[in-house]
């Protein structure tokens, strides 16, 4: 009799008990989706995302199975942006990635009010208000930054190196774009010290850039010895860097920077930041974002410059590349 008691207590308990390491069991089970919306602002930069997406893969994010990515592309349209990153938010997406700067800026502004983080990568944070400081972003933004001034500098360096003899430099950019003017204020000292002018070409599409070349041509020849491209879209949207191509090629004129190639014309040398790199450096400093760091207390992290010399461009056009320059090149073509 009192062993059926004891039975008929113990057996509920047993039941319940059974369904709590049920319930329990199934959470542990069903891992943690994380939702990332990723904003790219030019395609030239896609291997942005690429890189993010290995580099979370390396920290234990899988695809499909605890991350889902949102990918959408736009080219240097503000508006375009803003709408992109407006979903974004009313998606509830748990954290933003973007690039370049202009996208970056318009992330944090979209973003302000809501606890969605914003990690931004290939961005410029000089002058930019995008961070209050390296150490210390604020607010509930961080990421990766694009050295501007220093691939500038650099930029310059390496051509004065492959053409010494070049006293007018060729500067052309889009007008009134955010990040150029820190570079031009870098370059403008730099310039003079080196003995050289620099012939800046304010633009604002590739038909006016077509129009002010052509003040450049004189009857017996041109008055510009070479062209260095800043960061921005200029060298990189096909339809000025194929204006700009053109007027090089035309006129043997070295390009270095960044510039998509067009039709056969390519620059010479570029300085720059690998996309895919940068991307990579992103994914540690979402993870922490994701893990409960808040971003605004995460170090701001900068790119590694590399330096690509084109040999085979640079014979055709007749310059000599000096061995010490190809021995700090990062990749050599041939």
């Amino acid at each position: 009799m009192f062993r059926n008691r004891v039975r008929d207590w113990w057996n509920p308990l047993v039941c319940l008990l059974a369904l709590v390491l049920l319930v329990s069991g199934c959470g542990a089970r069903k891992p943690q989706v994380y939702r990332v919306g990723i904003l790219s602002g030019v395609d030239f930069l896609l291997d942005c995302a690429d890189g993010f997406k290995a580099g979370m893969a390396e920290l234990g994010y899988v695809e499909g199975e605890n991350i889902t990515y949102d990918l959408k592309r736009a080219t240097v349209d503000l508006a375009e942006y803003r709408s992109m990153l407006q979903q974004f938010v009313a998606d509830e997406v748990d954290l933003i990635l973007t690039f370049p700067s202009e996208a970056s800026i318009e992330a944090k502004a979209v973003a302000q009010g809501t606890d969605i983080p914003v990690v931004f990568t290939y961005a410029f944070i000089e002058g930019m208000g995008l961070v209050d400081s390296v150490r210390e972003p604020g607010g509930n933004v961080t990421g990766v930054r694009y050295p501007g001034p220093d691939v500038a500098l650099k930029r310059l360096e390496v051509m004065h190196e492959l053409m010494p003899q070049a006293t007018r430099i060729l500067v052309p950019y889009v007008k009134d774009y955010p990040i150029t003017l820190p570079q031009i204020e870098a370059l403008r000292p730099a310039a003079e010290a080196a003995g050289v002018t620099l012939v800046e070409l304010p633009i604002a599409d590739a038909a006016e850039l077509e129009t002010a070349l052509q003040a450049y041509v004189q009857p017996d020849g041109v008055s510009v010895d070479a062209i260095i491209f800043v960061a921005g879209p200029l060298g990189v949207v096909p339809d000025t860097a194929a204006v700009i191509g053109k007027f090089a090629y035309d006129h043997k004129l070295p390009m270095g920077g960044a510039v998509i190639p067009v039709e056969g014309r390519e620059g010479v040398f570029d300085v720059g930041i690998d996309a895919a790199a940068a991307g990579k450096l992103a994914a540690p400093i979402a993870d922490k974002i994701l893990k409960g760091t808040p971003a605004g207390e995460i170090p701001v992290v900068s790119a590694e410059m590399y330096l690509l010399i084109n040999y085979k461009a640079a014979q055709e056009l007749g310059i000599s590349v000096p061995e010490a320059l190809l021995a700090q090149a990062t990749e050599v073509i041939r």
